[in-house]
């Protein structure tokens, strides 16, 4: 079936022009300008006054990840059709190898959870939890897969904890076989050390997640990352990065010509100690790690710069939900941390608003362009993460992932109205400028106003090439 959009403006990270598109089945096989071509089409979608953007691409979500001793609320069922609903139409979640088994069985076991189940495209990377000589080996094995990016923690002792030599060797392996190293970059021992003196001193409601987590734990370990990347000869790529003093490191790295690359997320930019410190518990909907930054210290305001100078190049979600009460299925989750900052589970939910999120926040209120809006949201991570130009931009030949999107018209954040498996918005109340009127994945058009039109298992599995975005 063949789909004209006409009348729209066509934003790429590359420009915008007054364009219609042509989509034939699931591939985009038509630019032209407004009315110049002649094409007709089975379907015709007016997209007079609306931005055509590429679909948006979340290249850091958590469906189903167990952590704090309960599971992620979303599953890939529910997480990717509420990401669909957002204008999200490819994610790249993280599958986890268990220590002490082979990063094989943790692939497979990620593959059974979502093949069949997603809604809209999806990969992987690789959670290495358990760095051997069999490991190394499997890393080989996945990159033939088509799982070319590999992530290691610097937090977290005990449970996915990688010491310093198991993290070199790592590098190594991925400056052989191409992959990109994905850093949680905290210094988890230190970080440990501070929580239970807290505990002790009887410092036990959220913000202490915060305080417990300072800015040089995240600015060190990313240093140290970044000097171990480079002793290796391998790309990194430093995940929701939230200090200022973090990004400077990754700053200078990328000044001096490395392979650094740094991504943040949406609650780094907009929330703060203040929602930590809400009351009765309230502010445990926002421990998520790395933590939110004290605003008085002005690490929001130097992410935006960030973006904006391409020291950061990427905005995802870690979309990772707990529900504050009692879930149907999965019981108390962020109230198991009541009485004890150091049990709530860490994550917070996003991938639903994110585009929404950061075209407020860049295009409304001047901090970016549009064409940047669309580059650190859709054709960067595609090109991080090898999928460029099938995910990230409308161009032909790449996959009809689109989004109408209604410049002039305001939207409000709320559980009420959102689709993510979790009982709050971390962003409730929250009027944003932009509204998705539809969005089609791979030419099948998913969400049209206020009616979802997908199915479970219309995603595909993406095998991924390795880093496009290489100096």
């Amino acid at each position: 079936m063949k789909t004209l959009i006409e009348n729209g403006t066509v934003i790429t990270h590359a420009g915008r022009m007054a364009a219609d598109l042509l989509i034939d089945g699931e591939t985009v096989v038509g630019i032209a300008a407004r009315g110049s071509h002649g094409w007709t089409a089975e379907r015709a979608i007016d997209a007079s006054g609306r931005y055509v953007l590429p679909g948006g691409v979340d290249v850091h979500t958590h469906m189903e990840l167990p952590f704090g001793g309960t599971f992620a609320s979303d599953d890939f069922e529910s997480g990717t059709r509420a990401a669909a609903w957002g204008g999200t139409t490819t994610i790249l979640d993280f599958a986890l190898q268990t220590i002490g088994e082979p990063m094989m069985a943790g692939y497979e076991a990620w593959r059974e959870k979502s093949d069949g189940n997603c809604a809209i495209d999806y990969g992987f990377h690789m959670i290495v939890s358990d760095v051997n000589e069999q490991t190394l080996k499997e890393m080989d094995i996945l990159m033939g897969e088509g799982v070319t990016s590999f992530k290691l923690f610097m937090a977290y002792p005990g449970v996915l904890y990688s010491d310093d030599g198991q993290i070199f060797m790592a590098m190594q392996k991925a400056a052989e076989n191409g992959a990109t190293i994905m850093m949680h970059a905290e210094n988890g021992i230190v970080i440990d050390v501070l929580r239970e003196q807290a505990i002790k001193r009887g410092e036990t409601d959220p913000i202490y997640h915060a305080v417990t987590r300072p800015p040089i734990t995240e600015a060190e370990a990313t240093h140290r990352a970044i000097a171990y990347a480079e002793l290796a000869g391998c790309p990194l790529y430093v995940v929701h990065m939230s200090a200022d003093e973090a990004v400077a490191e990754v700053a200078l790295a990328r000044d001096r010509g490395l392979n650094v690359f740094g991504e943040t997320c949406p609650q780094y930019l907009y929330l703060d100690w203040d929602n930590l410190r809400e009351p009765d518990f309230d502010g445990a909907k926002y421990v998520c790690s790395t933590p939110v930054r004290d605003r008085e210290a002005g690490h929001q305001e130097a992410l935006w710069k960030y973006l904006a100078t391409n020291d950061l190049q990427v905005i995802s979600t870690d979309h990772c939900p707990f529900c504050m009460n009692d879930h149907p299925t999965l019981g108390t989750q962020k109230r198991l941390g009541e009485g004890d900052f150091t049990k709530i589970p860490n994550g917070l939910p996003g991938v639903e608003e994110r585009m929404r999120l950061i075209y407020d926040g860049a295009v409304s209120d001047g901090r970016m362009s549009l064409e940047r809006f669309v580059e650190v949201c859709s054709a960067t991570p595609a090109k991080m993460f090898g999928m460029y130009p099938k995910k990230g931009t409308i161009a032909v030949g790449s996959d009809a992932d689109i989004v109408i999107w209604n410049p002039d018209t305001e939207s409000v954040m709320s559980v009420d109205v959102n689709h993510m498996d979790v009982d709050y918005s971390a962003y409730e109340g929250k009027t944003v400028q932009g509204k998705i009127e539809m969005v089609l994945s791979r030419g099948r058009v998913l969400i049209e106003g206020d009616t979802y039109h997908g199915s479970t298992g219309d995603g595909d599995f993406i095998a991924r090439d390795t880093n496009q975005y290489l100096i």
